[in-house]
């Protein structure tokens, strides 16, 4: 057995206690958790920390794959001008990649991340996500909008299926974005995706995507103009919801990725799709639009709320606390207990893993983590907090 104990404890399961006793065994499964009402007399073989303990992170979007573009540049700002950087940097050794997903991955179960929904559009990361301390859901992304094509993507991210079955890798098949993928496409992923537990899709991460769908205009426009061919651009879908309410899968978990142009009637519209969760990526937003989705707004509309890390190619690092610190620190209003619930058991019952994590439950193994140097006073999150998984 061990014992833990902080000044503050957020269970998830009652509001947050003070110097609370957590007893596990050893293999870091809650045998209880003792509210000593804050008054917590020495015991025995009991580590206390200085900070608050919470339940281990739930990762719900990250693109493990693209550590190695960390510190990508980008010729032009905005979302376009992202997604060149993306494709003109692809070219690195496969050491360099490997290494960039060991390292990063090892950062993240050190801060607390104990499950991560990982986007895949290779197999390259599934050897590491068979060591890895960190419970991985892959999602194997398909995208294309070149409509004479679909048949071919469908049959290389089924090869990537198959590696990953072949290894007993939890996995499913998704969409990547409104913007990228065309209808036949679309319509062929929605086959395969009939029985998923978990989808995921990027989603109305710019101004960008509205003027491509409203106007056919643009710079995606001007940049898919330049690389389709004849008869290439056909038929796209008609907008951000007919694509959600018509052409992704009706089934399990979806999560809607960034959101950072979304507005209120795009939120009221959605509430037809059932078990509908908004992601939020902030560090991601702001160092690709230099813009944060409306938090306040979708914690106004009662949304479902979780978060994610995204990749390296756009971000520092993967820390799911520096997340949190930016989201407190743009939305002063919102409590940390709640913040704290998005990045734990909402992302664990988004991911269909709460029946071990998201909450210090008897009978959980969630794993506990220290957030230590905030300001405990006040019950904020300070830009110096910092995280370190417990077990």
């Amino acid at each position: 057995m061990r014992y833990f104990s902080a000044q503050y404890v957020f269970t998830n399961d009652a509001p947050p206690m003070q110097r609370p006793i957590i007893c596990t065994e050893d293999d870091g499964t809650i045998v209880s958790v003792e509210d000593t009402g804050g008054n917590l007399s020495e015991r025995h073989s009991t580590e206390f920390y200085n900070g608050i303990i919470v339940p281990g992170f739930i990762n719900c979007h990250c693109h493990i794959e693209f550590s190695y573009l960390k510190e990508l540049n980008m010729s032009v700002p905005g979302l376009t001008g992202f997604l060149q950087g993306i494709m003109l940097n692809r070219d690195r050794n496969d050491e360099d990649r490997v290494k960039a997903m060991n390292d990063a991955d090892k950062q993240m179960a050190f801060e607390g991340v104990v499950a991560c929904a990982d986007i895949c559009n290779t197999t390259g990361s599934f050897e590491l996500k068979k060591k890895s301390k960190i419970k991985y859901l892959s999602l194997l992304e398909v995208y294309g909008f070149d409509s004479t094509k679909a048949a071919k993507r469908i049959e290389e991210i089924l090869q990537v299926a198959r590696v990953a079955t072949g290894m007993d890798l939890p996995h499913y098949i998704v969409p990547h974005s409104a913007y990228s993928v065309s209808k036949p496409l679309f319509q062929l992923i929605k086959k395969l995706a009939e029985n998923n537990k978990v989808s995921s899709i990027h989603f109305l991460e710019s101004d960008e995507e509205k003027r491509f769908f409203s106007e056919h205009s643009g710079p995606l426009m001007e940049a898919y103009l330049n690389i389709l061919p004849p008869g290439g651009f056909s038929d796209p879908p008609a907008d951000h919801l007919s694509v959600i309410l018509q052409l992704v899968t009706s089934s399990g978990n979806l999560i809607l990725v960034h959101n950072t142009a979304i507005e209120k009637e795009h939120i009221v519209k959605l509430k037809k799709r059932k078990d509908l969760w908004y992601c939020l990526c902030p560090n991601s937003n702001l160092f690709i639009e230099n813009k944060l989705p409306p938090v306040s707004l979708l914690e106004k509309e009662n949304c479902e709320i979780v978060i994610g890390t995204d990749s390296l190619s756009s971000n520092n690092k993967l820390s799911m606390l520096s997340e949190m610190i930016t989201i407190q620190q743009n939305f002063p209003g919102i409590p940390l207990e709640k913040i704290i619930k998005w990045g734990t058991l909402n992302g664990a019952k988004a991911l269909g893993e709460d029946n071990w994590a998201g909450s210090i439950t008897p009978g959980k193994k969630p794993g506990l983590v220290l957030i230590r140097d905030s300001s405990l006073a006040e019950m904020k999150l300070l830009p110096a907090s910092v995280a370190q998984r417990l077990i």
